[in-house]
């Protein structure tokens, strides 16, 4: 807040980000919408409270618990965006694909998330699945890709630090931008660093 009020001729989105109730790369538990609205009510309530902008969810595994964070946004009317992880197929990890979980949720809240995500996922595997323009694509307007192109469960078992080549990633997405124009919103999930964001701002998207 501090800061968007020292550059206030820039235009600053504070964006209050919380995450997934069970382990997103090895999700042991699943909760009803319901019992995820009442989960994370507390948290995006807090942030409702604040300068913040929008509430993010990021790494989301299945919409149940999207439809309850989204629901909960709602109660606190505060805008709010879903960013699903996708497996190395491009699905969520319970197997639901990309456009099937945007139109449940969006189903099921009256398309209330202002736009979609994806990230903690490589554009190799979330690319070849990304939905079309009317299957829920044109919704999806946020990657923030990991650096690797190893599985959640690569990583996870991992003792090094993977961060792929900075260059490759900025061509992938400027190949996606190509594709899907409306994504906007760019930056790096696990791996990446200030090279890797430079290299896709210097990608001439």
């Amino acid at each position: 807040m501090e800061i968007r009020r020292a550059h206030a001729s820039s235009p600053i989105v504070i964006s209050g980000c919380i995450g997934p109730q069970a382990d997103a790369y090895e999700p042991s538990s699943r909760m009803t919408a319901d019992e995820a609205e009442r989960y994370h009510r507390e948290q995006i309530d807090s942030l409702a409270a604040t300068e913040a902008d929008l509430v993010h969810a990021m790494t989301i595994t299945y919409a149940d618990e999207a439809i309850g964070i989204t629901r909960a946004a709602m109660r606190a009317s505060v805008p709010v965006v879903i960013s699903f992880t996708t497996e190395t197929d491009g699905r969520l990890p319970d197997g639901t694909s990309l456009a099937e979980a945007i139109g449940a949720v969006d189903r099921a809240t009256g398309s209330g998330p202002a736009y979609y995500g994806i990230n903690c996922s490589h554009p190799t595997h979330f690319g070849p699945a990304f939905p079309a323009d009317d299957g829920g694509g044109r919704r999806i307007r946020s990657i923030r890709a990991n650096a690797s192109s190893k599985s959640h469960a690569e990583l996870d078992e991992s003792e090094t630090l993977d961060a792929g080549d900075p260059a490759e990633l900025a061509g992938l997405y400027r190949d996606l931008r190509a594709d899907h124009p409306q994504l906007t919103i760019l930056g790096g999930c696990c791996g990446t660093d200030a090279t890797h964001v430079e290299a896709i701002a210097q990608a001439r998207l």
